[in-house]
Order: C-alpha cells, then sequence, then structure tokens
C-alpha cells in the first residue's frame, strides 16, 4: 500500500491547502506502519480525517472501496441511496407503507457505520447527534443516521472539496434547543397562546 501510494502521489497535483495538525495523538492498534494521513491529503487534496469517526486507515479503506472522485455518482443523495443509507420508500395510492433502508452487503457502508459507532463517544456535533437519537429511537436507527451523515460529508469532501470543521456538541445541542422552542411557539400560536420564559424570580401556579 505504501509504494502505491507514493506512486501515485508523484502523479497528483500538489494540494492547495496544508495538512493540518492531527485530532488524535495516540496511537491506534490498528495504525499503519506509515503516514497514510500525509499521503492521502497529496492525492486527494483534502483531509478526509477532519470528519468525525474518520482516522487515515478507515478513510483509506473507504477510498480504496469508492475511489478519489465519486464521478460515479452526481449528488449526495445518489450515493447514499448506492450505500443502502437513504430510506427505501414502499408507496401505493400515494401512501408511504414503509421507509426502511435496504439491506446490503456493501462494504463502504460498513465501514461508514464502524464509523459512526465511534464518533458516538466523541464530543463533537457528529457525537452528540448519535447519542441524542439513539435515546429516542436506538442504537441501530441512529448508527445508520449518522453513517448517512458522515457518507454525506465524505461525499462533499471529495467530490466538491469542501473543507468540514466540527462546531462542537455544544453548537448541535443549542440549535436543537432553537429548534425545540421555535416549533414550541409555532404550535402555541396555533392554539391561540404565547410562549413565555419562567422568569425564576416568580413562583410556578400549578
Amino acid at each position: 500500500m505504501e509504494v502505491i501510494l507514493k506512486r501515485l502521489r508523484q502523479s497528483a497535483l500538489p494540494p492547495k491547502t496544508k495538512l493540518s495538525s492531527a485530532r488524535r495523538r495516540t496511537q491506534q492498534p490498528n495504525a499503519l506502519g506509515f503516514d497514510a494521513r500525509s499521503a492521502l491529503h497529496a492525492i486527494l487534496g483534502v483531509d478526509l480525517t477532519d470528519i468525525g469517526g474518520l482516522g487515515p486507515y478507515l478513510a483509506l479503506k473507504l477510498v480504496g472501496e469508492c475511489g478519489t472522485t465519486l464521478a460515479a455518482w452526481p449528488t449526495a443523495k445518489h450515493f447514499t441511496s448506492w450505500l443502502a443509507l437513504a430510506p427505501h420508500n414502499k408507496i401505493s395510492g400515494g401512501k408511504v407503507l414503509s421507509s426502511k433502508t435496504r439491506r446490503t452487503s456493501n462494504r463502504a457502508a460498513s465501514l461508514l457505520r464502524l464509523a459512526a459507532g465511534t464518533v458516538g463517544r466523541t464530543d463533537t456535533a457528529l457525537g452528540s447527534f448519535y447519542r441524542r437519537l439513539s435515546a429516542r429511537v436506538g442504537k441501530a436507527k441512529a448508527i445508520t443516521a449518522t453513517a448517512r451523515k458522515i457518507a454525506v460529508l465524505f461525499y462533499n469532501t471529495l467530490r466538491h472539496g469542501m473543507s468540514y470543521a466540527d462546531p462542537g456538541a455544544r453548537y448541535y445541542e443549542e440549535r436543537y434547543r432553537q429548534r425545540v422552542l421555535h416549533n414550541l411557539r409555532r404550535r402555541a400560536k396555533a392554539l391561540g397562546f404565547v410562549l413565555q420564559e419562567q422568569n425564576a424570580a416568580q413562583p410556578v401556579v400549578s
């Protein structure tokens, strides 16, 4: 692998951006014996390890499965559909009968599910998304949904050169809180009420 990556690196255009410092400093059990992160960055022009859950080894395996340009898929929706991570809607008479994801033996999808399980243990926006969804609908559905998010980030990074910067778990939790408040205000207004913030100085009357 090291020899092949060196050969590909020689024929690739120099990346437009410099490689930032690694997020992880500790040695991983399945770490490669060479600097795969720098090699991938030099070949692809982007750093896939900026995406939560993707280390150098997992990123290398994903590129091996999907290619370096993802030109076979016109959009991210086509890509997630190929991975069987998007809902497979069964519609009859205009009514959705089922929206479960299809069963698949796609190796790239398995790698993304592995990344989703890893990112669920991190203090990132994706990790917070996984934990919140897992508490509501279960771990299996949470892994599928998080794997789909990682797949979209992977697609946009390789296909469009997007640079991903994790906003953090606090940012995600605050955005979630604002969405909940917006929905509560909208529902209260529809019922003829006004939602107000409780004043801590005033006693609560049940």
